[in-house]
This record gives structure tokens, sequence and C-alpha cells, in this order.
């Protein structure tokens, strides 16, 4: 095969410092294990890496990633403009690297998209959700968003969605045909609760589980309000970093502080995340906005009941595999948590169904396949 991509839009990998770093690292690797010789374009003050994985990162001019080449893009070290910032130095860049295949990954990055377009590149853009909803972007952020939104329709070769309701979006806004490719994940396998019980004081079925970025789209704090309302002796764990809305973290902070049952853990990654996801009673994501949140489908493999928001983004992913409660309605989602911790048969069955459903239709070698057929053009419904 041997064709050349370049991977631009994420902030570093490898890492997990959101879905979209997930995303792209697996896609690397994979990419790069099926003959394509893999870019990808970090950012160099984002530069964090799984402490179980650094092993396998190069370090000096030419860093590599297993197989892919990693190429650090210069940001500053704290700006509310390094996205930008980035975008524009990468994609010229790129223009040197002498690919045949450009994918961007989210909306902003898209901005630049008319630079490779100039020279005939393919060009294949994954929306990984529609950004400019996010509260945390003011509205110049905003509307560098939307104008790679409308880069990505002008420009793309193709352009994947996450979600059917993102899919009907562009065809509705813009006339745009796209191709509806979710993400992926494992099927791991369950792991003892040994850091966790020695950090957190955590025994397996002994918590509720939170894993998301802490950022308002997330709705961590309909959770803490619904969960102090909550008769239980089951603990809430929060864990996730800031997401840049030190704001909104203190906030939460401040709400969780409130319980006892409530601890917030940060940032996790590696064995201590696999125990967290091994040993919950379930999972809760009440997002108010999704693209495909990666956590979810980690959450679903781990065969954990997943009680999750009814947005359609939550909902296409996990079909009847799952619980409801209405977006944003506290107490709704204050009722379902009292049912779930009441009814251990109900949270059981709906913890197999979710696994069986990631195991059947959410494999990353699936996805990777469908990928490298878009790249080549031919991709079928």
């Amino acid at each position: 095969m041997g064709k050349k991509v370049v991977l631009i839009g994420h902030k570093c990998i490898p890492s997990r410092q959101g879905g979209v770093e997930v995303v792209v690292d697996r896609l690397a690797i994979g990419l790069a294990g099926r003959g394509y010789t893999v870019e990808a374009y970090n950012r160099k003050q984002h530069s964090v890496f799984d402490p179980a994985r650094k092993d396998d990162y190069g370090h000096g001019d030419k860093k590599m990633y297993g197989k892919v080449r990693i190429r650090e893009i210069p940001t500053l070290k704290s700006s509310g403009y390094n996205a930008m910032i980035y975008t524009f130095l990468a994609t010229i860049r790129s223009m040197f690297g002498g690919y045949d295949i450009y994918h961007f990954h989210a909306e902003g990055p898209c901005a630049m998209l008319w630079l490779p377009h100039m020279f005939r590149k393919r060009i294949i853009v994954t929306i990984h959700g529609l950004d400019w909803q996010r509260a945390k972007w003011g509205r110049m952020a905003s509307g560098v968003i939307k104008l790679g939104e409308r880069q990505a329709v002008k420009y793309a070769s193709e352009i994947i969605v996450l979600s059917e309701n993102v899919r009907d979006y562009f065809r509705e806004a813009y006339g745009r045909k796209t191709i509806y490719l979710p993400n992926g994940a494992d099927c791991p396998k369950p792991v003892e609760p040994d850091l966790i019980k020695e950090k957190y004081g955590l025994d397996s079925g002994s918590y509720i589980l939170f894993v998301a970025r802490i950022v308002p789209e997330k709705g961590v704090h309909y959770l803490i309000d619904a969960f102090k309302n909550v008769n239980t002796d089951k603990k809430l764990v929060i864990a996730g970093g800031s997401g840049q809305t030190e704001d909104y973290m203190e906030h939460v902070r401040k709400l969780a502080v409130k319980d006892h049952r409530i601890i917030m853990t940060g940032f996790v990654q590696g064995r201590l995340l696999d125990e967290l996801y091994s040993n919950a009673y379930m999972y809760v994501l009440p997002s108010d906005v999704e693209g495909m949140a990666l956590t979810l489908l980690e959450a679903a493999s781990y065969g954990n009941c997943c009680l999750v928001s009814d947005i359609p983004e939550n909902t296409e992913v996990m079909g009847d595999a799952c619980e409801t409660f209405k977006a944003g309605d506290t107490e709704d989602l204050q009722d379902k948590l009292e049912q779930l911790i009441g009814d251990t048969a109900r949270t059981h069955d709906l913890g197999s169904k979710a696994a069986e459903m990631i195991k059947n239709s959410h494999s990353w070698d699936r996805i990777i396949d469908r990928t490298v057929e878009i790249y080549e053009g031919t991709y079928s419904k």
C-alpha cells in the first residue's frame, strides 16, 4: 500500500487527554500496522504521555511511537489561542511532508483545509462532535470552529461523523453527505481492585463511576445534585481533569466537598483507570452535549451497567443496553440511580448486554478497516 498519511487536530499521542486523542492513537497504530506511513502532529506543550506506554515513545529529533512518526508543533505554554496556532503551523508544516492523505480531527483544525485542497490532496475529516455547541468556547473561538465546519463541508473528500444525529445535521444544514463510522473499544479483561483499594478504600461494587473531562457539557453537576439525595452507602467516584475550565472545576469541587461519599480522583489512566472501570457498580454519563463518548464505550466494554442522559449521541450508541434519564433533569436522574442501586439483577443484566454490544459492533479492527476503505475510496455502507 505504502501511502503516506498525516493526522492533524489532536493534542498529543500517546495520551488520554480526551476522546480525540484516544481515537487518533488507535487509528495511527492500526494504520501503521496495515502498511501506511503515518505521521501525527502533536502540540508540543501537551506532551503528557501514559506512563504505561512511554517506553514505546522514542526521543530526540525523530520521535517514534511504535511505527508512527511524531512531529511536535510549538505552541504557547498557556493560551486560549493554542488550537489556532497549532492548526496554522501544523498545516503549513505538513505541506512539505509529501503526504498522500490528510486526516483532520475535530472541526476547529479544518479552518486550514483550503491549503491542502489547493494542492489537490485527499482530505478526510472526522467530526468528533459539533464543537461550537460546547460551553467552554467564547464567541471568537466558536466562530473559528464554525469556519472549520464550513471548510470541511466545502473541501473535504469525505467527512466521517460519529452519530446519526450529526449526520442529519450536515445533511439538513449543508446538504452534505457524510459517512457514519462510530468509535471503537477493546474488550478488556477486568482486574482486581488493588490500587483503588489502597488509594481510595474502594472495593468491587462499592461505588458509582463517572469518567470524563470536568467541563460543563459533561453534566457532572447534575450527577452530584442527584446523588446527594440518594440514600446509599455507595461512593460516587468522579475521575477526570479540568479540560481548561478551571472555574467550573472549582464549582464542582465545592459541590463535592459537601458530601463525604464523593471522591474526586483527578485525571487517571493506566492500571488505576482499568481498576475503576473493572469494579464499578455502574457508570453514569449525564452529558448535555456529546460527539461519541469514548469513556461510555470503555465503561460498557468492561460490562458496566451504564446510566446515560437521553441525548441521541448516547442512546444511538447504547440502544437498549443501558438505562436513560431525561437530560438535565436531576430528579429523574436521582430516581434512576435509586432504581438501579436497588435492583442488582437488572444492573447486572444491563452490564452484560453492554459488553456484548461492544464486542459485536465496536471493535477497533473493524473501525480501522472501514477507515482504510474510506482512504482508498472503496467504502460502501
